[in-house]
């Protein structure tokens, strides 16, 4: 019932984009529209018009704006379940460990643009069922990533550490990107991502020191 022939889901984007990208620009243009008017505001057929599709080739991809925001934490959970899979066929070593933090800290910092718009929208998205099922969600991969720092049955201390250096690098990359800064912030040296990444390594690093398996 009501179903978008096939046809419309492969429809061509501005900019040459075909149905690989289609679901990849949704959420950027989305984002956009949801910085400018605010997500409340927001409308479907207003991403449809920017995007220069119509309304029935977006539904093929999202039925609502709530799925639009959904589909940011699936694709960050599916970076994070990837990472995790790749760490736990790794050797329990200071490089993998490294290398671990690392992955982590290029993946917040590519998904800088969505966690600043959930922060600006705490309030309206709370009350959704994503927002309220979000961090039981995001724990478990937690706990996954420390036991990879740390090894299985670490002592508390060694598990805080890891979790300080995990939370660590996620709060620093969400306050120091650059496009992160307010226009007038007093920042004599702004940092470019690169900096930023290789700084927020090295505290990682610090704090997850010792945590790993002997």
């Amino acid at each position: 019932m009501n179903a978008v022939p096939a046809d419309h889901g492969s429809e061509e984007l501005p900019q040459g984009g075909r149905r690989g990208d289609t679901r990849a620009r949704i959420q950027q243009i989305a984002l956009e529209l949801f910085a400018e008017h605010g997500y409340e505001r927001t409308s479907l057929r207003e991403i449809a018009e920017r995007l220069g599709v119509t309304k029935a080739a977006l539904y093929y991809h999202f039925k609502s704006k709530e799925d639009i925001v959904r589909s940011f934490t699936e694709d960050y959970f599916d970076r994070l379940d990837a990472l995790i899979e790749w760490g736990r066929g790794q050797p329990p070593t200071a490089q993998t460990a490294s290398e671990l933090l690392d992955r982590y800290i290029s993946i917040v910092m590519e998904s800088g643009e969505v966690f600043r718009f959930m922060e600006r929208n705490q309030a309206t998205l709370r009350d959704t069922d994503h927002g309220k099922h979000r961090f039981t969600q995001f724990r478990p991969r937690l706990n996954a990533l420390i036991e990879i720092l740390t090894g299985p049955d670490a002592p508390p201390r060694s598990r805080i550490r890891a979790a300080s250096a995990l939370f660590a690098a996620h709060t620093s990359c969400m306050f120091f990107t650059t496009d992160a800064l307010a226009p007038d912030a007093d920042q004599a040296q702004p940092l470019d991502n690169d900096e930023l990444h290789k700084i927020v390594l090295e505290l990682a690093e610090d704090l997850a020191r010792g945590t790993g398996p002997a």
